[in-house]
């Protein structure tokens, strides 16, 4: 296990999650769904039975490492790298995979987003075991692996992963055909129906070797970049390096520049409690709901209300009449009021506001 990594990407701003999300303190810093724990915080610690303590690395915004160290008191201030700016997932795993080759060169590496949920923890450690262990074979050396999830509903928020025809047992290795890009309704019920796709969880699992040669045939101009960074990771001049060089790489995200380029590409199917929480209808999903099937946090009078999601920062009160299948939020001196069908439009509002 001593070879195991996981790279943590930290660095969105979950605008969709507005006015709960926001540049100063981003969702996967927040505890949206009153656990107890924030996004980040669920991350490190389900990963944590397969990967050491100091075999994590955050790649984030510097206005936000402070906070990931806060978050995760455990790991050094080296194992929080910081982007200059937002590049797509290509770049943040780039960046990071280069760090751990001056570190471990026969790594097995993980990436994760740090804001989803995972509901079964057990099944998701088997699931994550299964597949450093299968690329950890030296005839796996380049393959790709990325965590598939059993459709549980034709969702049209996540991209899917097409498998061949046939059987396809949960937590086994399998090829992939392809991928989907997120679907209408109707594209979605037929993936769902066929029976051979999968969500595209955005997890993946790869060797350290395997990434870097996929980087070099796939993604040549960004790989040579990294690689001329070689004399300045782990020193004090990496930073100053990474924000000379950064905006130079294109920006692209790990599924275009190389999954769907990449001919040694596996998944796992599994069922573990899934979920990206990306919008406030996948919160409303798996919050707990009061009375009305209404999911509420905060002090909040709720009264002929129904099938909505009230969210009110502590220390503020709400009354809240007369409504159904709305979303109601306030946060740091800024309220939303939608229908929660009208969601996919917040991060446009907010950009007009």
């Amino acid at each position: 296990m001593n070879n195991h990594f996981c790279i943590i990407m930290a660095g969105g701003i979950g605008s969709r999650f507005w006015p709960l999300s926001k540049n100063n303190c981003p969702k996967q810093f927040l505890d949206v769904l009153g656990t107890g724990k924030s996004f980040i915080r669920s991350t490190f610690e389900r990963f944590l039975p397969v990967v050491p303590a100091e075999n994590f690395l955050v790649v984030t915004n510097a206005a936000y490492r402070q906070m990931v160290l806060e978050h995760l008191p455990e790991l050094r201030p080296d194992q929080v790298l910081c982007e200059p700016m937002r590049r797509n997932t290509a770049p943040c795993i780039a960046y990071a995979s280069y760090r751990i080759s001056t570190i471990c060169p026969d790594a097995l590496v993980a990436v994760t987003p740090a804001d989803h949920l995972v509901t079964n923890e057990r099944v998701f450690q088997q699931t994550i075991s299964t597949g450093f262990d299968f690329v950890g074979k030296e005839e796996n050396a380049e393959a790709l692996l990325t965590i598939g999830i059993k459709p549980s509903r034709p969702e049209t928020g996540y991209g899917y992963i097409e498998l061949p025809e046939g059987p396809h047992p949960q937590g086994q290795v399998t090829p992939i055909n392809g991928f989907k890009e997120k679907p209408d309704l109707e594209r979605a019920k037929q993936f769902v129906a066929a029976g051979n796709y999968l969500w595209n969880s955005g997890i993946f699992i790869w060797s350290l070797a395997g990434i870097l040669t996929a980087f070099r045939n796939f993604l040549p101009d960004m790989a040579a970049i990294f690689e001329e960074g070689r004399p300045y990771y782990a020193t004090d001049k990496e930073q100053e390096f990474i924000n000379r060089r950064f905006a130079d790489c294109q920006n692209i995200s790990i599924d275009y520049g190389v999954m769907e380029r990449a001919r040694q590409r596996y998944t796992i199917p599994a069922d573990f409690g899934w979920s990206d929480i990306g919008t406030w209808g996948s919160l409303f999903t798996h919050a707990a709901k009061s009375e009305g099937n209404n999911a509420v946090k905060g002090k909040a009078y709720i009264t002929s209300t129904t099938d909505s999601v009230i969210n009110i920062e502590e220390g503020t009160e709400a009354i809240v009449e007369g409504l159904d299948g709305y979303l109601v939020a306030y946060r740091d001196h800024s309220l939303l009021v939608c229908r929660l069908a009208d969601e996919q439009h917040i991060k446009e509002w907010v950009e007009e506001l």
